[in-house]
């Protein structure tokens, strides 16, 4: 694998990790049940997508908490409509960038398409407000 290749890998290795502390997080501050249930489900799946990345990178990455942090503060003062179309986009986003790596790396395609399904996941819990 080339450089750049390498390089995309591994962004996309520390953007999983990243999304497991902001779902660890969320699940720590959201206030309904379901979605507290939902956000640490998310973090666990997240962590699996992680150790795909890991196994084509043979790189040792660790969570970069910044977002995570920031969203735990800013939660309150946001609303949970806006946070969670927010997150939904950034997983449909995913989705979409890990398109380009299924010619050469077959296995992310389960990834690509668990990030779809993570968008609508967090998307119905609009619908859910017990």
């Amino acid at each position: 694998m080339d450089d750049k290749t390498l390089q995309e890998l591994l962004a996309a290795q520390q953007g999983e990790l990243d999304a497991v502390y902001l779902y660890n997080q969320l699940s720590k501050k959201v206030k309904l049940q379901k979605d507290k249930d939902v956000f640490k489900q998310l973090a666990r799946e997240e962590g699996g997508h992680a150790q795909v990345f890991h196994k084509l990178t043979n790189v040792i990455l660790k969570p970069k908490k910044t977002l995570g942090n920031l969203v735990s503060i800013l939660r309150p003062f946001v609303t949970r409509k806006f946070l969670y179309k927010t997150i939904a986009n950034s997983e449909y986003g995913a989705s979409k960038n890990y398109e380009k790596f299924l010619a050469e790396f077959p296995e992310i395609e389960s990834v690509k398409n668990d990030e779809s399904r993570h968008g609508d996941i967090v998307l119905a819990l609009l619908n859910n407000t017990k």
